[in-house]
């Protein structure tokens, strides 16, 4: 298959859908992969690296969009990528089409076949495209609340880990999954006063086990969230429910009576956010403040650390974009965790949070494929 590789052109995205490792790797199976010149640019991977690794290099997106019978990119398409889209090419990258009906109704019209990196699933029942990328959120979620409570960036004047005699910040991470666990782990070695709230008994007994008491865990009630957000310094938002709209867990009414300066950071915010005054915002601008309350939520978190995260983006998608170029949609029919990731099949949508999310008709990833 003809593979396409565009260069990324959302706002501070720097990340790259294909590194010339994975390039090589396409090329050796037999593929043949355009790159947009530049389009590795952010991880310091020039034109030449790319051409080494057996790609060809063109000029434009559009001639990228019209030529390849698969695009891999790393961020959702925007307005002007998914008009130049056309009806049975492969799109594989991260949609997050939930809170998106744009993008969702442009995708639709399209006619393309889009497989989401965030619903892939695999034998134990994780999001292996999407935790790498968790995993890198989790840990700079940490970053930006630690400058966030600096006084010159508007915080509070608080040192994350305090110093002897002075105490540390106090950080509720709200949700146990990879992201909420790289993010307590972070601030725990931060000397950070950490509490994970989380659902799921079995994974709360996991967490307690893993950081054998230097974080506190407690059950994630709504009156456990209201206590332990108004006591905190830095509340990380991490609550993730496949294709979904994430909930909201912390509401306007609770910002009344947080401390002042206080941070939220919302990692859920690519899944419509998961507290009620969350609105997305970019590298550029990444804060803003809601009744006293500083709010970090960028779209795009792991875009800054471009490097670490297209490495391993890639590490973690190459096996599924390999059986994509060799086989096409029978990839999906063959590959029961490939196909949860096909979120809109030639004009239809498959996955049903999505569906449910932006009040559209949905058919199974089964009957659109003909299974």
């Amino acid at each position: 298959m003809l593979v396409g590789v565009p260069k990324e052109i959302k706002v501070q995205e720097h990340r790259v859908g294909l590194t010339p490792m994975a390039v090589r790797e396409y090329t050796a199976a037999g593929h043949q992969v355009l790159v947009q010149s530049g389009a590795g640019g952010g991880i310091g991977a020039d034109d030449a690296a790319y051409r080494a690794a057996g790609a060809e290099i063109v000029s434009g997106a559009a001639e990228v969009y019209a030529r390849a019978g698969m695009i891999v990119k790393v961020k959702e398409p925007q307005a002007v990528e998914w008009k130049m889209l056309r009806p049975g090419q492969i799109l594989f990258t991260y949609l997050h089409l939930a809170p998106d009906a744009a993008q969702a109704r442009g995708l639709i019209e399209s006619g393309c076949i889009a497989v989401a990196y965030e619903t892939v699933t695999d034998d134990r029942g994780g999001l292996p495209l999407l935790a790498p990328m968790s995993e890198v959120a989790g840990r700079l979620a940490i970053e930006a609340a630690a400058f966030s409570l600096r006084k010159p960036a508007g915080g509070k004047g608080l040192l994350m880990g305090g110093v002897p005699g002075v105490p540390a910040a106090r950080v509720v991470v709200v949700g146990g999954g990879v992201v909420g666990t790289h993010a307590a782990r972070m601030a725990a070695g931060l000397g950070a006063e950490v509490t994970i709230l989380e659902r799921s008994l079995p994974r709360l007994r996991q967490l307690d086990e893993l950081f054998q008491a230097r974080v506190r865990t407690r059950f994630s009630s709504a009156a456990n969230i209201e206590e332990e957000v108004l006591a905190a310094d830095v509340v990380v938002g991490a609550v993730l429910i496949p294709g979904a709209s994430a909930p909201h867990v912390v509401t306007r009414a609770m910002l009344r009576h947080m401390k002042p300066r206080s941070v939220l950071v919302d990692v859920s915010i690519d899944q419509g956010g998961c507290f009620e005054t969350s609105r997305a915002t970019t590298h550029d601008t990444p804060t803003y403040e809601v009744d006293d309350i500083i709010h970090y939520c960028v779209a795009n978190m792991p875009g800054a650390v471009p490097m670490t995260s297209s490495h391993a983006l890639n590490h973690a998608t190459l096996p599924f974009g390999l059986a994509l170029a060799a086989q096409g949609e029978q990839a999906l029919v063959r590959d029961e965790h490939l196909r949860r990731g096909l979120n809109i099949h030639r004009g239809r949508v498959t996955c049903a949070p999505v569906a449910q999310a932006l009040g559209l008709d949905a058919v199974s990833a089964e009957a659109a494929l003909g299974m």
